[in-house]
């Protein structure tokens, strides 16, 4: 089971830090369900003006202003369509596990979140997208939605809970619409936005699990109070850190926005495990630059992370000891992309590839001086060039451990192949696209 902390204040895992709170009676007796009631009371308008004055921001990894977000729909009276509510529930980043373990020990606060985030933008429709491996965090879900509905608590809300079928680009917004309408998960071109042209061509607000389920406590606590929280005028609030790695203590913690990554590692992950030294730090998930030792002390905010060119993402922390071939890492990262790339545009699907061969060339120690730059400018070639963001995950991180690194890449040309051989912690590390070669192979049949 994954370690579960907090520090306060708490928000999203308010009473469920200790034990799940899944059952509907142990939710409403900690108040549960009584800001769905208040924002019933209010107009649209005022609960959309509430989410905005908080300015919580999206905690799946773009970190857009949710209120901002949920202005844009249109009202039904400029529009003849339906309006949809959609949660991605699909957690598919790498380092990633927050969004699991809210759904496991508090699924009613995210259905009241879905319940005031849908009289907001006057939606009947809520879609709640999760990943299809997460079939006990489904099974607590379906459990506590019947709960709700057999209270009465949806009224003229419908909520269907849809399990995906576990692609990463399905966790990309309008690749989850494309899945969640029957057709294949790709990125759809933009403009039109979800907003305007969403599920089935109607207006939908898409938001993540994390903040749909702080939604309740904005309310709860107000938005002036909550605004306060964390690190603000942007980064307000806290955020379920998904800790993992070479630490000690790996689990999810709740921490306010500005808590530094030492803090974080050392203080509650309790270090780096055996006595190592830390060599980098995956931070937002493996789509975004790695973070060296010199840069611990930077706190967990957008704005402060941003000076360095950084990213919050999705609150991932992934420690990296010292024994860690940080080639290896840049190899996975790249090799998990081109897995999951859905190849509908040329720089993904072939840039990722190039990635791949390089990179593996250089763990070999079969490449040249000259293929570090080809690498880099491969990065270059696919960040930003891209119909969606996948591009830009294989590229980014492993940009990051090129310029970051490059005497280690450079020991490996020296070396003839991987200085570190099976002493790395990633030297056997089954990649996913390995299956396909490892996979047994029919044999022509003697003749």
């Amino acid at each position: 089971m994954t370690t579960i902390g907090a520090e306060q204040p708490v928000v999203v895992l308010d009473g469920a830090v200790e034990q799940p709170l899944t059952d509907l009676a142990s939710y409403r007796a900690i108040g549960g369900y009584a800001q769905v009631e208040k924002a019933r009371s209010l107009s649209p308008q005022e609960v959309t003006e509430q989410l905005i004055q908080s300015n919580l921001r999206g905690r799946g990894g773009a970190f857009f202003p949710t209120g901002r977000k949920a202005s844009f729909i249109p009202t039904p009276d400029k529009i003849a369509k339906p309006i949809y509510l959609t949660v991605n529930a699909d957690e598919s980043e790498p380092g990633t596990f927050k969004d699991r373990e809210i759904m496991r020990r508090v699924p009613h606060r995210l259905i009241e979140g879905c319940l005031i985030a849908a009289h907001a933008i006057q939606s009947k429709s809520v879609f709640i997208y999760i990943r299809g491996e997460y079939s006990a965090e489904y099974a607590v879900l379906r459990g506590a939605l019947d709960q709700a509905n057999d209270a009465g608590l949806l009224r003229e809300v419908s909520i269907v809970i849809h399990r995906g079928a576990g692609a990463y680009i399905c966790g990309e917004e309008t690749g989850l619409l494309e899945s969640l309408e029957g057709k294949r998960g790709q990125p759809r071109s933009k403009p039109p936005f979800p907003a305007i042209s969403g599920l089935y061509a109607s207006p939908t607000l898409i938001n993540n699990v994390e903040t749909i389920a702080t939604v309740p406590k904005v309310l709860e606590l107000g938005p002036d109070e909550f605004s306060q929280i964390g690190a603000p005028p942007d980064s307000t609030g806290t955020r379920v850190f998904c800790l993992s790695g070479n630490v000690v203590r790996p689990g999810a913690y709740e921490a306010p926005h500005g808590i530094t990554t030492r803090h974080l590692i050392y203080d509650i992950g309790g270090g780096i495990a055996d006595g190592r030294e830390l060599k980098a730090v995956m931070v937002g998930g493996s789509s975004f630059p790695v973070m060296t030792p010199a840069d611990i002390d930077t706190k967990l905010d957008a704005n402060a992370l941003g000076q360095k060119g950084l990213f919050i993402g999705s609150g991932v922390v992934t420690a990296i000891d010292d024994r860690t071939c940080i080639v290896q890492f840049a190899l996975r990262v790249a090799q998990f992309y081109m897995h999951e790339s859905c190849g509908k545009c040329t720089p993904c699907r072939v840039g990722t590839r190039w990635l791949v061969q390089i990179l593996r060339a250089v763990e070999n120690g079969a490449a040249t001086e000259n293929d570090l730059e080809v690498l880099l400018d491969v990065c270059d070639r696919i960040i930003g060039k891209c119909l969606c963001v996948l591009g830009d995950s294989a590229a980014m991180p492993v940009a990051s451990c090129v310029t970051k690194f490059r005497d280690e890449f450079r020991a490996h040309l020296e070396h003839g192949g991987c200085p570190f051989g099976d002493d790395s912690t990633l030297a056997h590390l089954f990649a996913p696209v390995d299956q396909h070669h490892l996979a047994p192979v029919a044999q022509e049949a003697p003749v």
